[in-house]
């Protein structure tokens, strides 16, 4: 039986190095919901308690020095397998929409539970289920299958619940309930008459390992579409404030142009109307966009500012390369930063440029302006609009964005997007 031994504690190993990096990861990964980790965390823990309890029972095993230390590790084992076959139980309740408490799937486990603890408790007491020999070797009693019983029924429950509940749960987790669950009901019912601890040890890994690659792929899903969504929302908010006193201004250099230039006029409000048709776009816009079109809402935008700032305001656009899709108000919002940020700070003129190039494997925009410079730890709102422009390039495209110190002593914002 050497060979059993070799593979008992090679198996147990390696499910106990599982459950430590489950609870590892679970604790660590960010993409888990709370309720989620907790239970990833509370089912690892349970798992691992009843690997090392196996591992201590295959040490101590038919050694007479260690009775008293085999007695207790039985409860434990026994104990541990109690707190394990109630997971699934309290998993398909929450993923059914009931309340843990109110559910009767869980009801009904908890029941069994307590039932299989007190028959365990009495088994510390008599030798009807299961006595230990001065050897220090297990001697099943006559009521042994009566200790599992409500292991194995709980496992029933659990089985029909499953087709009950079928259609409140995902696709993947009702798969992965009928790969795991037969086999354990099996193995545990055999259990009841023949020694088949391992099978079940085995079983129960299957079970953790399968439902952690399920749990977290399935929030990885969900969080990666929050994430999508608050882009996509913050992008919406960032249309919405635009900046009122530049709506005012325009307006009133409008009114003005009228009797002094009629013609600017027209071309400043037909500027200032194609601004504000691309910035409404945007908002309903949930894909990435032309870089042309964005460059359109750029000159927009900087026609409209340049009708109010012509002997402060000079931008130089060299944009051979346009072939490539970014995130809607990518440009804009920076070009606006630059002007705005170097408004403010200066009264002298400000030049920016606009640069687009193709390399090997990516698109670049670079915009660069002769202003005050970065300055990272001012939380002010061009830097707030540039985090919100770094966020959708990285969700929508796998974009970069990087801001650093200009050839001029001003800004210099480089986006980098992958040709892919």
């Amino acid at each position: 039986m050497e060979w059993y031994y070799i593979f008992a504690y090679s198996t147990l190993g390696a499910l106990i190095l599982i459950n430590i990096l489950s609870i590892v990861f679970s604790i660590v990964v960010p993409v888990l919901d709370k309720w989620n980790k907790r239970y990833l965390v509370t089912l690892s823990s349970f798992q691992l308690f009843c690997m090392a309890t196996c591992f201590i029972d295959l040490l101590t095993y038919q050694n007479p020095n260690m009775v008293v230390l085999e007695k207790a590790n039985i409860f434990f084992e026994f104990f541990s397998l109690i707190l394990i076959v109630i997971m699934p139980s309290v998993f398909l309740s929450h993923y059914a929409g009931e309340r843990i408490k109110n559910g009767l799937l869980a009801k009904l486990a908890f029941v069994f539970a307590i039932t299989a603890f007190v028959l365990l408790v009495i088994g510390q007491f008599t030798d009807i289920f299961y006595s230990i020999t001065e050897d220090n070797e297990i001697i099943r009693g006559p009521l042994f299958p009566l200790l599992m019983a409500p292991i194995v029924i709980t496992l029933v429950i659990d089985i029909i619940g499953v087709f009950v509940i079928r259609k409140k749960i995902l696709r993947g987790f009702f798969i992965a309930f009928l790969i795991y669950l037969p086999p354990l009901v099996t193995a545990a019912f055999l259990h009841m008459f023949f020694s088949l601890e391992l099978l079940i040890v085995l079983a129960i890994g299957l079970w953790a390992l399968t439902i952690l690659v399920l749990v977290v792929k399935e929030n990885s899903i969900e969080y990666l579409n929050q994430q999508k969504e608050i882009a996509n929302q913050n992008a919406h908010i960032l249309v919405l404030q635009m900046r009122p006193h530049f709506i005012y201004n325009t307006m009133t250099s409008i009114y003005y142009l009228c009797e002094q230039d009629p013609h600017k006029a027209k071309q400043v409000t037909l500027d200032f109307t194609t601004y504000l048709r691309k910035n409404f776009a945007a908002i309903a816009s949930e894909e990435t966009i032309a870089f042309t079109d964005e460059l359109e809402h750029t000159h927009a935008y900087l026609a409209v500012e340049q009708a109010q700032f012509e002997e402060t305001l000079f931008v130089n656009f060299d944009t051979p390369h346009t072939l490539f899709r970014i995130p809607p108000l990518t440009l804009q919002p920076i070009v606006e930063n630059a002007v705005k940020h170097g408004m403010v700070a200066s009264d002298k003129p400000i030049h920016i440029s606009v640069k687009t190039r193709k390399t090997e494997t990516t698109n670049e925009i670079i915009v660069e302006d002769d202003g005050p410079g970065y300055q990272p730890k001012d939380d002010n709102e061009p830097h707030i609009a540039l985090n919100n422009i770094r966020q959708r390039l990285e969700m929508m495209c796998k974009g970069t964005l990087e801001i650093s110190s200009g050839e001029q002593g001003g800004t210099a914002v480089k986006i980098t997007i992958p040709l892919d």
